[in-house]
């Protein structure tokens, strides 16, 4: 019998995940801003008494592709209310932000 590879079908992506990126980085702020052409979503790590706090990870997005994400959140976070009960959204106070100091041109 011979070796079959599982090949994608036509229109499917193989996605490989390596060990490191699988473990993931922990986030409990996400800061996101945007230009004309992108959406730039900062997640950072602020832990409680620490004055400063670093950017973990940066994703960069399409407007298009910042919009699909937008929905497929909201599905799966309409699913998991379904299965587990409504999210809290607990009030906190804003957290000041500095990103160092401004640049000049």
């Amino acid at each position: 019998m011979a070796d079959e590879k599982k090949s994608p079908k036509k229109g499917q992506i193989n996605i490989e995940l390596d060990e490191k990126i699988a473990e993931g980085i922990y986030s409990n702020l996400a800061i996101i801003n945007h230009s004309v052409s992108e959406f730039v979503v900062d997640f950072v790590s602020v832990m409680p008494g620490t004055p400063k706090s670093k950017v973990k990870s940066r994703i960069i997005l399409t407007p298009q592709h910042a919009k699909r994400l937008l929905k497929a959140l909201g599905d799966n976070v309409a699913r998991f209310e379904k299965a587990h009960g409504e999210i809290k959204d607990y009030e906190q106070p804003p957290i000041p932000l500095n990103f160092g100091p401004t640049g000049q041109a």
